[in-house]
């Protein structure tokens, strides 16, 4: 699947969860991606689709979800590296230097990792979210010490006003057991 645009609702509620993704699926023309419940108790809904479809979902979801929408996001042009990223796909080679973004919200860190790839020659290794995470997030990636130092600001510039990034780090030459745990 070639997503170009992606849209995220991410709620407080399983139940309105479970209803917004049937709604946003149903306002416009979209693939819902991702429809699950994530920790402690929240509900995550992707769509994806051309931009305008994508944006029509996410504003019938935000409409639905009211007060218990936690954070959003309409990505455009996300990078082909997020989506393999999410479920754990990504085949990295090797690890150089190793960058992690840490966020409060799946959106946010998606949003950090769409960031983060476009901004430097990093490989996307993961993007963990919320399951026994206590609602948290990250991403991790993997380039040579320049392009992740770059990667890892932007993706902490990128998520703006979404959910805050709690944490991040840049580790130059993580040791082999650390590697060994990450592929």
């Amino acid at each position: 699947m070639n997503y170009r645009t992606i849209g995220v609702v991410e709620l407080n509620s399983i139940a309105l969860g479970i209803e917004t993704a049937d709604e946003m699926s149903k306002a416009a023309t979209v693939d819902l991606v991702m429809a699950r419940p994530t920790c402690p108790g929240r509900y995550l809904v992707m769509v994806a689709g051309d931009t305008g479809s994508v944006k029509s979902s996410v504003a019938a979801g935000r409409e639905l979800g009211g007060d218990l929408v936690i954070d959003w996001f309409v990505l455009p042009s996300v990078h082909p590296m997020v989506l393999p990223a999410l479920s754990g796909a990504t085949i990295v080679p090797r690890i150089n230097a190793l960058g992690v973004i840490e966020t409060y919200t799946v959106a946010a860190c998606i949003v950090a990792a769409d960031a983060a790839a476009k901004a430097g020659q990093v490989d996307l290794i993961e993007i963990r979210f919320a399951a026994g995470l206590a609602g948290k997030s990250f991403v991790t990636m993997t380039g040579d010490v320049g392009s992740v130092k770059a990667s890892v600001a932007a993706g902490v510039e990128g998520v703006g006003d979404s959910g805050p990034v709690y944490n991040h780090v840049v580790i130059p030459s993580p040791s082999d057991d650390l590697k060994a745990q990450l592929m």
